[in-house]
C-alpha cells in the first residue's frame, strides 16, 4: 500500500477524485467496462476485454455476493490462495479481486502487486443501483463516502493522518490538500489556522476524526452515508473546542447561563485573571474599562462573538468582536457580520435631530412623512412641515393619535419579519437552518398578510391627513379593509398561545435559537422587547383601533357624515373581535376535547362531536357503589347534551403494565360510563350537617331500568362552588330535554333520607377497608378458576342464550346496564381475608328503588 503512505501517488495522478472512483465518464459498451488505463489523453480506441470477479476466501462464502454478481451478470470465481489463479494481468480478463478483509496478507499482496480491489458492499451497492463495477486506482471497500471531499487541518502526526486517509479512500472519499469550495468536509484537529476559518465562513461542515472511524465500521451497511445530517452532526467539532472563557459585566443569572452554554458547546469557563483563559468575554454596556491588563494570547470580545458562534455552530473569528476602551477611536470600526444596527454616528444624528424637532414643535405639528412637494421660493419650509389648520381641532388630534400608533405598529411588524423571521428563512444558513420550516410557520403565522394590510391602512391615514379638512372620512378607511382583517387575524390570534410555546420549547431545545434571539432582542429596532413581547402587539391593536375610533366619534360634529361611517367603521371591527372569540373558543373546545379523550382510558368515540363542548370538570368521590366503590376518585365531565364519568386509574402490576415510550403520558382515569343528560331526572341538593358536606346525588333512569338509581358523590375542591355546580348541571340538563323551568330540576333532601354520609371517607379505618376490599376482589378475581367453576360456566352459557335471542342493540344495553352493578357483586363473594372483620367493615345493602320512593 505504497501508494497510501502520501497524500499524492507516485505516479503523480491525483487522488481518488482524479481517478474516477464510480465516475460517469467511465465508457458503457454493452453490458462490459472499457479500462481506461490512463490519464493521459490517448484518442485511440481501446480494445474490448471481459470483466472477471475473483472472490476471494470468506467473500465466495457470501450468498447475497453471489446473488448479486448474478444479477450484474459478471463472470466470477472462487479461491482461497491468489496462487491458484497464476498471472492475473492476463490480456483476455480484466480481474477483480473481491476481499472481505482489507487489513489481512492477501489484501497486502494484491496491493503491492496494484490489482484491481474492491470489498463485497461495493458489489451489493451496484447491484442495488444497477450500475457497473466501478474502476479505481485504490482499494475500494465500500461507498459509504462516495462523491465526499474532505481536508484535513490541524494534524501533527503522519501516522494518524495517513490511516484516515487511508479509511476515506476505501470508502469512496476524496482527499484535497488545499481547501477550496469544492471541499464537502474539513476533518479538523484544532480550531486554529486558515482552513478552520474558510470552512466557518464557507458554512462548510467541520467534523472530528472520530466521524471517518464511525462511518469505517458501519462499512458493512450498504445504505449508509457517512454524510447523513443526524449521522455526522454526532461528530461537529462545537463552537468553543479548546477555548477557556470568562464573563465580565453579566448579572449572575445571565452568567450563569452562558457558562452552561459553554460547557454544552465544548467549552470550559473559568472565572476572570485565570492566566489558562483563552477569551474574556465582556458585556460592553456596562463594561467600560477592563480590571486588569490583558494578556498578548488573550482574546478581548464582545458578548455578540459568543451568541454569534453558537448562531452559526462555529466559532467566529475574533477580530470582527474585539472589545476597546470606550474611549478608543478604533470602537466603531468594530461591526459585527451578524449587526444589522445603523453605525453609532447615524443614531446620535437621528436622536439629535429628533431632539431639536421636539424643540422647536415640529414633531407635534407633523408627526408622518411630508409629501413631495415643490417649495415655494419665497418660503423655506422644514423637510418635516406640512400644511395645518391654525387652530388644531380635537378631532384631528385624535385621527393624529391614530395615525402614529399605526405608523409604530407597522414599524414593530416590519421589525418582527426582517430581524426574525427573514433570516430564519434564509436558505444556506452557517451551520445549517436553524428551524424547521413547521416551527417557524407556527411562529409567525400570518404576519406578513397582517403586514400587508397595516401598510394600507397606514399609507391612506397618511394621505388623509396630509390633506386634512374636518369632512374627511376616518370611518371609510377602516370599512375598506375590514374584510382583509377578518381573514388575516383570526388565524394569528387563535393561536398566538401555540406560537409562544414554540418560541419556549425551541429555545429550551436549540442553543442556536436561543443565540439568535440574544443577538437580535438586543438590537436597538427590538427595543429590548424578546420576540414573544412583540409578537403580542397584534392581539392588542384592534381593540386599541376601536377605543381610538369612539376617541374619534366623540369629536365628530352630529352633521358630519363621517360621525355613521364610524360607528359602522366601530361595528365592523367588533364582528372581527367576535368571530377572533369564536374561532378561538372553538379551537380551545377542541383541544379540551382531545385532552378529555386522552386523560380517560376507555373513551367512547362517539363522545367526539362537531356540537359538543365541554362545560365543565369536577373532582369529586363516590358514595354509593352503583358505579364504582365508594370512596374512589371520580371525575365528572359535564358536556352541554351529556356526562362523562371516570373513575381514578388503578395501577396495572405485572405484564398489565403500559410499554414505555409514548409521546403521551398513560391515561390516568378509566372510563365507567357515559350518560346522556336526558336520563338525569332530578338533581339532589343535599343538606349540610355534621356528617355530611359538599354532597350532591344524581337520580337517573337508564333506558334499560324500570327503576330509578340514585348516584351520589362528594366533591372534593373548593371551585366551583356547590350551588353553581348544580346550577350549570340543571341548565344544560333543561336545555337538553327541552325545559324553560331548569331550577325545578333541584330539590333539596336530608341526608338520612337519602341514606348518604361522607363522615367516614376520610378516616384510616375506611381507607384500610376500602384497600382491603379491593385486595378482595383481585384475590378472588384470580383463583375463581377453582373455586366456582361450574357457576361461571352456567354464567357464561346463560348470558350466550340471552343474547342470541335479542338484538344487538338491546344485548349492548343489558351490558352497560349490567356494568353499573358489577362491582357491587363482587363486593358480595367471601374471601378469608374478610372473615375476622368487625361489623363496621360489613356493607349495607340498600334498594334503590326505596330511596327514590322517598323522593317522590
Amino acid at each position: 500500500m505504497a501508494d497510501n503512505s502520501t497524500l499524492v501517488s507516485e505516479t503523480g495522478r491525483s487522488l481518488l477524485a482524479d481517478s474516477s472512483v464510480l465516475d460517469s465518464k467511465i465508457i458503457e459498451n454493452s453490458k462490459q467496462n472499457v479500462f481506461s488505463g490512463s490519464v493521459l489523453d490517448v484518442e485511440e480506441e481501446m480494445p474490448q476485454i471481459e470483466t472477471r470477479v475473483v472472490l476471494v476466501q470468506e467473500a465466495g462464502k457470501h450468498e447475497e455476493l453471489l446473488k448479486a454478481l448474478e444479477e450484474i451478470k459478471v463472470p466470477y470465481i472462487k479461491t482461497d490462495t491468489i496462487e491458484e489463479l497464476g498471472d492475473s494481468d492476463s490480456p483476455e480478463f480484466e480481474t477483480i479481486f473481491v476481499v472481505s478483509d482489507f487489513q489481512d496478507s492477501i489484501f497486502n499482496n494484491l496491493c503491492k502487486a496494484d490489482c484491481r480491489v474492491i470489498g463485497p458492499p461495493v458489489v451489493l451497492h451496484c447491484a442495488q443501483k444497477g450500475e457497473p463495477l466501478p474502476f479505481s486506482c485504490r482499494p475500494l471497500y465500500c461507498a459509504s463516502m462516495l462523491n465526499l471531499v474532505l481536508c484535513f487541518t490541524g494534524f501533527r502526526k503522519k501516522d494518524e493522518l495517513v490511516k484516515l486517509v487511508t479509511l476515506v479512500h476505501h470508502m469512496g472519499g476524496i482527499i484535497r490538500r488545499d481547501f477550496s469550495s469544492k471541499v464537502t468536509h474539513l476533518v479538523a484537529n484544532s480550531t486554529h489556522g486558515d482552513k478552520f476559518r474558510i470552512a466557518v465562513s464557507l458554512g462548510t461542515p467541520i467534523v472530528k476524526a472520530e466521524w471517518i472511524y464511525k462511518a469505517w465500521e458501519k462499512r458493512n451497511e450498504i445504505d449508509f452515508c457517512a454524510a447523513d445530517d443526524d449521522f455526522r452532526n454526532q461528530f461537529k467539532v462545537p463552537p468553543f473546542q479548546d477555548c477557556m472563557l470568562s464573563f465580565l459585566g453579566f448579572s449572575d443569572d445571565e452568567k450563569a447561563n452562558m457558562e452552561e452554554m459553554t460547557e454544552m458547546q465544548g467549552g470550559h469557563y473559568l472565572p476572570v485573571g485565570d492566566e489558562r483563559c483563552t477569551h474574556l468575554v465582556v458585556e460592553e454596556s456596562t463594561v467600560k474599562d477592563l480590571p486588569f491588563e490583558p494578556l498578548k494570547n488573550l482574546y478581548v470580545v464582545k458578548q455578540e462573538w459568543f451568541w454569534g458562534s453558537i448562531q452559526m455552530d462555529a466559532r467566529a473569528g475574533e477580530s470582527m468582536y474585539l472589545f476597546e476602551k470606550s474611549e478608543s477611536p478604533g470602537l466603531k470600526k468594530s461591526v459585527s457580520l451578524l449587526s444589522l444596527n445603523t453605525p453609532n454616528s447615524n443614531r446620535k444624528r437621528r436622536r439629535l435631530k429628533e431632539t431639536l424637532a421636539q424643540l422647536t414643535r415640529e414633531t407635534d405639528m407633523s408627526p408622518f412623512p411630508p409629501r413631495k412637494q415643490t417649495p415655494k421660493p419665497c418660503a423655506k419650509p422644514s423637510k418635516n412641515s406640512t400644511p395645518l389648520p391654525l387652530k388644531q381641532s380635537a378631532r384631528w388630534q385624535v385621527a393624529k393619535e391614530l395615525y402614529q400608533t399605526e405608523s409604530n405598529y407597522v414599524d414593530i411588524l416590519t421589525t418582527i419579519i426582517q430581524l426574525f423571521q427573514v433570516p430564519l428563512e434564509k436558505e444556506g444558513q452557517l451551520g445549517g437552518p436553524i428551524l424547521a420550516q413547521e416551527e417557524i410557520k407556527t411562529i409567525f403565522g400570518s404576519i406578513p398578510d397582517i403586514l400587508d394590510v397595516h401598510t394600507k391602512i397606514k399609507e391612506d391615514l397618511e394621505d388623509l391627513m396630509m390633506n386634512w379638512t374636518e369632512s374627511k372620512s376616518i370611518g371609510d378607511i377602516i370599512l375598506k379593509y375590514s374584510k382583509d382583517l377578518l381573514k388575516t387575524y383570526p388565524p394569528f390570534v387563535n393561536f398566538f398561545e401555540m406560537s409562544k410555546e414554540t418560541i419556549t420549547r425551541c429555545e429550551k431545545q436549540k442553543p442556536r435559537f436561543h443565540a439568535f434571539l440574544k443577538i437580535n432582542q438586543a438590537k436597538p429596532e427590538c427595543g429590548r422587547q424578546s420576540l414573544a413581547e412583540l409578537l403580542i402587539r397584534p392581539v392588542q391593536r384592534l381593540p386599541s383601533v376601536a377605543l381610538l375610533l369612539n376617541d374619534i366619534k366623540k369629536h365628530t360634529a352630529e352633521e358630519n357624515p363621517d360621525k355613521i361611517t364610524l360607528e359602522r367603521a366601530i361595528e365592523s371591527l367588533k364582528e372581527v373581535m367576535t368571530h377572533i372569540n369564536e374561532d378561538k373558543r372553538k379551537t380551545e373546545a377542541q383541544r379540551q376535547f382531545f385532552d378529555v379523550v386522552y386523560e380517560v382510558d376507555g373513551c367512547p368515540a362517539n363522545l367526539l362531536s362537531s356540537h359538543r363542548s365541554l362545560v365543565q370538570r369536577l373532582e369529586t368521590v363516590a358514595l354509593g357503589d352503583d358505579l364504582c366503590d365508594r370512596g374512589e376518585q371520580v371525575t365528572l365531565f359535564l358536556f352541554n347534551d351529556c356526562l362523562e364519568i371516570a373513575r381514578k386509574r388503578h395501577k396495572v402490576i405485572g405484564a398489565f403494565k403500559s410499554p414505555h415510550g409514548h409521546a403521551r403520558p398513560p391515561a390516568s382515569l378509566k372510563h365507567v360510563v357515559l350518560m346522556p343528560l336526558s336520563q338525569i331526572k332530578k338533581v339532589l341538593d343535599i343538606r349540610e350537617t355534621e356528617d355530611c358536606h359538599k354532597a350532591f346525588a344524581l337520580v337517573v333512569r337508564p333506558p334499560t331500568e324500570l327503576n330509578n338509581k340514585l348516584l351520589s358523590f362528594q366533591m372534593t375542591t373548593e371551585e366551583p362552588p356547590k350551588e353553581d355546580w348544580l346550577k350549570t348541571l340543571c341548565r344544560h340538563v333543561a336545555n337538553t330535554i327541552c325545559k324553560a323551568d331548569a331550577e325545578n330540576l333541584i330539590y333539596t333532601a336530608d341526608p338520612d333520607s337519602v341514606e348518604v354520609n361522607t363522615k367516614d371517607m376520610d378516616s384510616t379505618l375506611s381507607r384500610a377497608s376500602r384497600a382491603i376490599k379491593k385486595t378482595s376482589k383481585k384475590v378472588t378475581r384470580a383463583f375463581s378458576f377453582s373455586k366456582t367453576p361450574k357457576r361461571a360456566l352456567r354464567r357464561a352459557l346463560m348470558s350466550h342464550s340471552a343474547t342470541e335471542g335479542r338484538s344487538p342493540s338491546s344485548a349492548n344495553e343489558s351490558y352497560i346496564g349490567s356494568r353499573l352493578t358489577s362491582t357491587s357483586s363482587l363486593a358480595g363473594i367471601p374471601s378469608p381475608s374478610l372473615v375476622s372483620l368487625p361489623s363496621i367493615f360489613e356493607k349495607r345493602s340498600h334498594t334503590l328503588s326505596r330511596s327514590t320512593t322517598h323522593l317522590i
